[in-house]
């Protein structure tokens, strides 16, 4: 059985305490050791304050989060609990402190008071992980957007996170800079490290082993990208899209074509429609 990397009981947060309106209201959810989780809602949904609450920026008002199984609101497991789940936010300028690439990755190690040899290699393997290591001497301001998101998602690797979250890493990027990003994700996934992605792309979603829906504050809906993405009417009363293709193949089963409810890949549609 896949263990739960993270445990999320009962969640509420309000920013004001004196507000009656909660950020995150009741929300329970595990993330499995290994698994690409993608969480969407619209502004406001929650989504971006639950990933904080994971990485211990915030602590809960009520309900407790575990990561490996260390609770995030022990004081004494704080650094611990960033480093099992680091996090990559929206502007990548902002996360990096170096003027070398492999500087950069190297600060959170050389916190740690990891050894000189093991830093070497932990930079050097996160590099190669993320495609970089032919820039590891370039400053960090001559790079693209997404290069940058690779350097700071390299950064946390350094660390050995076993889990990277991502708030919203390619908001900021263009089309080149998010395909760079999410094919990293899809890298690392496949070597084994848990993701969780808030996004409010529907073509990053579904690339996602699993895709929860927000809204408000709740969850809303949680399953596989196809389980959830066959909901269109009511994904699209939370203000959501849904991916283009599905949309278009509803469209066509309404003209009277026998497609399933549940396609999310362009190649999946066109193969039956040839067919």
């Amino acid at each position: 059985m896949i263990e739960n990397l993270i445990r999320i009981e009962n969640v509420k947060f309000k920013y004001d305490k004196d507000n009656s309106a909660f950020a995150v209201d009741g929300v329970s959810l595990n993330i499995r050791k290994g698994e690409f989780t993608a969480i969407i809602g619209h502004n406001g949904s929650g989504k971006s304050t639950l990933a904080k609450l994971i990485n211990s920026i915030l602590l809960p008002t009520e309900g407790k989060i575990y990561v490996k199984e260390m609770d995030t609101a022990d004081d004494s497991k704080l650094w611990d609990i960033r480093q099992a789940a680091g996090m990559v936010f929206q502007n990548p300028d902002n996360q990096l402190v170096a003027t070398i690439v492999e500087e950069d990755i190297a600060f959170g190690p050389e916190n740690q008071g990891v050894e000189p040899s093991e830093i070497r290699k932990r930079v050097d393997d996160a590099l190669n992980a993320v495609g970089m290591y032919e820039f590891r001497k370039r400053p960090p301001h001559m790079l693209s957007g997404g290069q940058k998101q690779r350097i700071a998602i390299a950064g946390i690797l350094a660390l050995n996170s076993d889990c990277i979250i991502l708030d919203e890493p390619t908001a900021m990027l263009d089309p080149s800079g998010r395909k760079e990003v999410m094919e990293t994700l899809r890298k690392l996934k496949e070597n084994g490290k848990t993701i969780i992605l808030i996004t409010h792309y529907m073509d990053e979603a579904v690339q996602a082993d699993r895709v929860v829906i927000m809204d408000r504050g709740t969850i809303k809906l949680d399953g596989s990208p196809k389980e959830v993405f066959r909901n269109i009417d009511e994904i699209k009363k939370f203000g959501l899209d849904v991916p283009q293709v599905t949309e278009l193949a509803q469209e066509l089963s309404k003209e009277g074509l026998s497609l399933p409810s549940d396609i999310i890949d362009v190649k999946e549609l066109v193969d039956l429609l040839c067919r």
